[in-house]
This record gives structure tokens, C-alpha cells and sequence, in this order.
């Protein structure tokens, strides 16, 4: 109480007893800073700029332009998005819910595989996908579409990161096409225009805050975003026009028609087909809004959120209003476009099953055609109705945006951000997968292999049931690797039964397709017969495959040779006496008959005895046969 505190605020000028610089930010990432060099050198990285590199090109052959002239040449070409191929194999990524084999996605899977295994394994994996985040923030922020990504929204037929970079890509090109427009507003300054293109003359809202409430928020437009998207007329007295002819024709409104002498704007071309109903003016198609693009998860998200409204009156009212937000910007660009338009109007042009004509005669005999809304448009409190009653005529371009590209690239850069390797795995594994699959077949096709193409099909098939639920159990997908695995072997097994048979040097036509015959029969059965035993082209090769062997593992190795005493005559003497094959492990006698019994007069049939003798066992057994017709 005795204390004066008039002098309380000049103690945050006077010096602080504790120094303030240790704790402050920048001091405590400097410390953290020192931390990682002791463990690490300074100029130390998991990647090397040259590797680094080499992969950024080629994920982005884009970027080679940036070092001769710059990103500004390659801006409308950068994504480089041509029509995909029609084809089995390029289409696989819809099955495998992996992403297409030209895209972005697929060629950083196949990166981070192989910097994973050669080069610096999880912690180059880390850095990489470091550098490929800066590069997605940095083409957001310049307006560099991305390449290797197909144009348009994002496919749900691929991985969740694939449609999240699709996402950046659709932000990216309407920023761009919004920072083009905001400059053609300024170089053209030409007055009024129904084309309904962005930027018609300078932005003169804060002239008339009044109406640019009007036009900027009409029926909250459900947008998540603050952020107005219109650019208004350009000449501020033409805005004042039409809003003193609103107010003078408000009250000569009847039903849900709208006021004729409104200025039409934002007209895309004339329907072609279509009148207005009361004016009898052809009717225009308006330039709309493009809907929102959403990934799996906004839309798991918004399901969810509309599923807690419940089913009361008020719940599904509200759930209605939140999924009309599309329908009533469409509504509003129609009112612009077609003065003195009515419901039926639009109906007609946005659903026409919902429009019924019927042929009637009128009071003279004439034929006439006659039409009204369907039943489900006259339903009481019917959101169409509500949604009309409360739009105004705003073109698409003072509209709100339906599709915030801010708000949802950040969440994007965000989302990448926070990917560790382990989710990268997690997301990556179904390209990863589709690379396999297209490069054993691939392989396949070389060696033509009967039994690897019917693995194959079973692969596609297995794979497109587990991979196209997200979050496959660890078991499901270590059986998938493991045929996968198996025919990478019998594929490397043919290639090594050719080698060592010679199939490709075989001049003889004959003896090439009994070779070949002979290399098909071992990948597909476990017991082949040699035809012409060791005379025959197979049994030669087999017999010359023994001799070299044998020799082989009778050379003694070099130091061990010089060690030995005795003249090159008994060395040569002892290599001659080696024998062509190695010792037998065992030996088999199989005795083959074909006898009637138990009489004479009985059916033949086979009689079989097995014998095997090793140094440690001897086995018999014996398979015998009778006819029991008579006994």
C-alpha cells in the first residue's frame, strides 16, 4: 500500500540481474547446434551433394532449366503432365492403390530404396525426404507446378501421399491462376464486360462497403476461410448503379423470380437449347466455381463431422446447408449470368430430371408443352428453395472461394513435414510393390516362363486385396515380398540353367529347342528325364559341368601347392587319375515288372522294388499288385 507504484514499468528498462541472452532462442539452438557436431563432423552429411543432387534431377528434370534460364521459362510447362498410357500395366496402380509409374511418387520410392540401401540407409532416407519437403514449400511459394503429377483433383485410386502432392499441385495452379488474374486486372482497365473474366479493372471495394458486404457474403457460403475471394467492378459508379436498381425493382419481385434489368455478368456461352421462362432471353451458361478437391482422409473427416449432426430435424437441416455450398455458389453465378431468371430456370439447367414436361391443349385445341419441379422440389422447407430465396446475383468472381488453396497447402506442407521414415515406408510400400511387380514381369517377358507368369497373375492378385485397405497387417505383406522373392529366383534360375547349357551359342536348331525344352522341364518338375542319357546334347553338358567341377576341387590353392614336394610329372599324374564324377552318395536300384497275379490267367499288372544303399543305411521297399476280379 506504501509502495510507489508509479515507477513499476521502468523496471523492464533497467538491467536484469539474470542474463537474458542464455535463454533465449537463438542461444538454445546454438547449444543444440554444438550437441549434433561432436557426434558429427560440420561439413558431415548423410548424403553427398553429388548423390543429393543426382536424385533431385531426377525426381525434378524440371529444375536442370533453373541453372540456364531460369524457373520463370519452364513455369507453364514444369509439370509436364501428358495422357497416360492405355495400358494393363500402367493401370496396375488403381489395383495396388500405389500411384502411377510415371508419377512423382513412384520414382521417390524408388530413391528412398536406394538410398536406404546404398547410401546411408535410414538417416539418408531422413535427409532426403528433408530436401524433397523445402522443395514442395519452395514451388509453393514461387508457383512452380510440380511435375510428374497428373492434372485435375486428387485420385482416390492412389496412396494418401500421392494425393496429398496432387492437392499441392491443384493450390499451386489456382494461386497461380489468381496472381495471373490480379495482374490483368491492373494492365487492363477496360470498363465493364460480361465475359466473366478475373480482374476487369482495379479493386475499388473500400468505395462501397456497404454493397461489398452485399456481394462478398452472401449465405455465409460456408467457407472456412476469412478470406474474400471477388475483384470487383471496375468503375465504382457502375456498382453504385446496379445497387440503387436493386432497390427500386425489390419490390417487383414475384416468387422466386429475380429483377430483369440487372446487368448479366460472369456469361460462359449461351446454352444453345434453353429459354428463360418469363423473359423468353436464351439462357447462359454462368462460369462457376470449381468444387473443392478432397484427399480420402478431408473426406473420412467431413464424413465424420456430418455423421455427429445426428439424425434429428435440425441435424440433418444443418448437415443439408453445409452440403450446399457448392449449389449455392451455382446458384448465385446463374442469377448474375441470367437476369430475371426463376428456380425452374436453374433446375433446368443444373437437373434436368427434375424438371417434368408434359404436352397439354389448351382452351383452343393447340398443343402445348407445359412443365413444372418435381415432387422432391416442392417438398416443404426444400433446400433448393431456401438456398434461391437466398442467393444474390454474384458472378463466380466476387464470390468467396469454396476452395481455400492457402489454408490447404499449409495443411499439406504441414502434413509432409511430420512424415517420419517409418510412415514414408508405410506409404511407399504399394509403389514399391507396383516397381516389383512391373520389373519381374519385365523380366519375365525375357525368359517367357510358363509357370513365373502364372505367379505373377497370383501376385496381382493377392496384392491388389491386401494393399487396397489402408494399414495391411506386417504378415500379409511379408507374404507378398516372399513370392515375389520366389520368382526373382526362378527367373535368375533359367537365366542360369541357359548360361551353363549354352542355349544362345547352340548353332544346331534341333538340339537348341531339346535344350530348350530340356531348362523348361527342370524350372516346372522336380524329376527330368535325359534323353539320350550322356550321349544326348543335355547329357554331355551335365557330364561336362562334372568334369569341371572336379577338377576345380581337386586344385589345391596356390601356397598350398608350393609347399608340396614332388616333380610336375606327379602332379599331372595326379590330377589326371581324378575321376569325371564325384563319389556317389548312394546308390539306387529300382527293378520295374509287369506281371498277372495272383494266376496266371489274371490282369497284368506293374510290380515295383526300390533298393538305396549309402555308407550307413540300407533301405527296401516294394509296391506289388494283384487282381482281386476273382479272388
Amino acid at each position: 500500500e506504501v509502495a510507489d507504484i508509479t515507477h513499476a514499468l521502468s523496471k523492464l528498462t533497467e538491467p536484469a540481474p539474470v542474463p537474458i541472452h542464455k535463454l533465449s532462442v537463438t542461444n538454445m539452438v546454438h547449444s543444440a547446434k554444438k550437441k549434433i557436431r561432436k557426434h558429427r563432423g560440420v561439413d558431415e552429411s548423410p548424403l553427398h551433394n553429388e548423390v543429393l543432387n543426382t536424385i533431385l534431377l531426377f525426381l525434378f528434370p524440371d529444375a536442370a532449366d533453373k541453372l540456364a534460364d531460369g524457373f520463370e521459362s519452364r513455369t507453364s510447362t514444369s509439370a509436364g503432365n501428358h495422357p497416360p498410357p492405355e495400358n494393363e500395366d500402367y493401370n496396375l496402380f488403381s489395383q495396388f492403390k500405389s500411384a502411377p509409374s510415371d508419377s512423382l511418387t513412384y520414382k521417390l520410392a524408388l530413391c528412398l530404396c536406394m538410398i536406404n540401401f546404398y547410401h546411408g540407409g535410414v538417416k539418408g532416407v531422413a535427409h532426403l525426404w528433408q530436401e524433397f519437403v523445402l522443395e514442395m514449400r519452395y514451388r509453393w511459394e514461387n508457383n512452380y507446378l510440380i511435375p510428374g503429377l497428373a492434372n485435375g483433383p486428387p485420385d482416390l485410386r492412389c496412396c494418401l501421399l500421392h494425393q496429398k502432392l496432387q492437392m499441392l499441385n491443384c493450390c499451386i495452379e489456382r494461386k497461380k491462376a489468381r496472381d495471373e488474374g490480379k495482374r490483368g486486372s491492373v494492365s487492363d482497365r477496360s470498363p465493364g464486360g460480361t465475359s466473366g473474366d478475373a480482374g476487369k479493372g482495379a479493386d475499388h471495394s473500400g468505395d462501397n462497403p456497404d454493397k461489398e458486404k452485399e456481394v462478398g457474403k452472401s449465405w455465409e457460403s460456408w467457407s472456412d476461410s476469412e478470406e474474400e475471394f471477388f475483384e470487383c467492378l471496375s468503375d465504382t459508379e457502375e456498382l453504385k448503379g446496379n445497387g440503387q436498381e436493386n432497390g427500386k425493382k425489390g419490390g417487383a419481385k414475384e416468387g422466386n423470380k429475380e429483377p430483369v434489368n440487372l446487368k448479366p455478368e460472369g456469361r460462359l456461352h449461351p446454352h444453345g437449347k434453353l429459354t428463360l421462362l418469363h423473359p423468353g432471353e436464351p439462357l447462359y451458361i454462368p462460369i462457376t466455381q470449381e468444387p473443392a478437391p478432397m484427399t480420402e482422409d478431408l473426406l473420412e473427416e467431413q464424413s465424420e463431422v456430418l455423421a455427429k449432426l445426428g439424425t434429428s430435424a435440425e441435424g440433418a437441416h444443418l448437415r443439408a446447408r453445409m452440403q450446399s455450398a457448392c449449389l449455392l455458389s451455382d446458384m448465385e453465378s446463374f442469377k448474375a449470368a441470367n437476369p430475371g431468371c426463376c428456380l425452374e430456370d436453374f433446375v433446368r439447367w443444373y437437373s434436368p430430371r427434375d424438371y417434368i414436361e408434359e404436352e397439354v391443349v389448351d382452351e383452343k385445341g393447340n398443343v402445348i408443352i407445359k412443365g413444372e419441379l418435381s415432387a422432391r422440389m416442392k417438398i416443404p422447407s426444400n433446400m433448393w428453395v431456401e438456398a434461391w430465396e437466398t442467393a444474390k446475383p454474384v458472378p463466380a468472381r466476387r464470390q468467396k472461394r469454396l476452395f481455400d488453396d492457402t489454408r490447404e497447402a499449409e495443411k499439406v506442407l504441414h502434413y509432409l513435414a511430420v512424415q517420419k521414415p517409418a510412415d514414408l515406408a508405410r506409404h511407399l510400400l504399394p509403389c514399391i510393390i507396383h516397381a516389383a511387380v512391373l520389373k519381374v514381369k519385365e523380366e519375365e517377358a525375357l525368359e517367357d516362363i510358363s509357370s513365373v507368369k502364372k505367379i505373377i497373375r497370383q501376385i496381382i492378385s493377392h496384392s491388389s486385396k491386401v494393399l487396397r485397405f489402408p494399414n495391411p497387417e506386417d504378415k500379409k505383406l511379408e507374404e507378398i515380398i516372399a513370392q515375389i522373392m520366389s520368382v526373382e529366383a526362378i527367373i535368375a534360375r533359367a537365366r542360369s540353367l541357359k548360361a551353363k547349357f549354352g542355349i544362345e551359342k547352340c548353332e544346331n536348331e534341333e538340339e537348341k529347342e531339346d535344350l530348350q525344352r530340356f531348362v523348361n522341364c527342370l524350372l516346372e518338375q522336380p524329376e527330368v528325364s535325359v534323353i539320350g542319357a550322356g550321349r544326348g546334347p543335355a547329357g554331355s553338358i551335365i557330364h561336362k559341368l562334372f568334369v569341371n567341377a572336379q577338377r576345380v576341387s581337386a586344385v589345391p590353392p596356390l601356397d598350398e601347392e608350393l609347399r608340396r614336394s614332388g616333380s610336375s610329372e606327379e602332379r599331372r599324374l595326379t590330377v589326371g587319375a581324378i575321376s569325371d564324377f564325384p563319389p556317389p552318395t548312394g546308390r539306387e536300384v529300382i527293378l520295374r515288372t509287369t506281371v498277372p497275379r495272383p494266376a496266371p490267367y489274371s490282369k497284368a499288372l506293374p510290380q515295383r522294388m526300390y533298393s538305396v544303399l549309402t555308407k550307413e543305411d540300407f533301405r527296401l521297399a516294394g509296391a506289388f499288385s494283384a487282381d482281386t476280379t476273382f479272388f
